[in-house]
């Protein structure tokens, strides 16, 4: 079982990684993407009703297309609420992480692991939500990677952003209504 206490610490926010990983050049991707990126009154109120405290593990790499839409989500989410502690981890920098955390067999970006307070897993998600992959068989695009440069496709952004606050709020029920951690909190 891989130790995810012991790894999560050693991550870094999302400032910290893209100036250690990323290029001047990957830096403007995800610069440009986070003010596309629009949360509605409603995810932000869900966000910010979050009563348990939700560790959050991002598998990445600045270089990615698929990070560069999805991880200021991710950032957006951390501002809306003071429950979610989000740490990166790059791709190539940590093997480790790499070997665990392969979808269908293999490397993929972004791969997000929902941990509890203590650092009990409570879901994985990677690399695309149901929205994105759907755009993408559509468009058979086969296994081209996007690079992030274009202007936001506004209808498929809104989806994605739902689905991935779909599951944060599926782990945080979970964190809700874990008999251990009500036992632990009194609630």
């Amino acid at each position: 079982m891989f130790d995810y206490a012991a790894k999560f610490p050693t991550g870094l926010t999302y400032q910290e990684f893209l100036l250690k990983h990323g290029t001047d050049e990957q830096r403007k991707r995800w610069n440009d993407w986070y003010p596309q990126v629009k949360l509605t009154d409603a995810q932000r109120a869900l966000l910010s009703s979050f009563k348990r405290k939700m560790h959050v593990l991002v598998f990445a790499g600045a270089w990615c297309g698929d990070c560069v839409q999805q991880c200021p989500i991710f950032e957006h989410f951390a501002e809306a609420s003071s429950m979610l502690e989000f740490r990166y981890f790059d791709r190539d920098a940590n093997p480790d992480l790499a070997a665990e955390l392969k979808i269908c067999g293999g490397g993929r970006v972004p791969v997000v692991v929902f941990l509890s307070e203590d650092y009990q897993q409570l879901g994985l998600l990677g690399d695309r939500t149901l929205s994105k992959y759907r755009q993408l068989a559509q468009q058979q695009l086969g296994d081209a990677c996007p690079t992030g440069l274009g202007p936001a496709n506004q209808e498929l952004l809104t989806s994605v952003i739902q689905e991935w606050l779909n599951e944060f709020e599926r782990c945080q029920l979970i964190l809700r209504l874990s008999p251990r951690l009500r036992q632990l909190h009194g609630d």
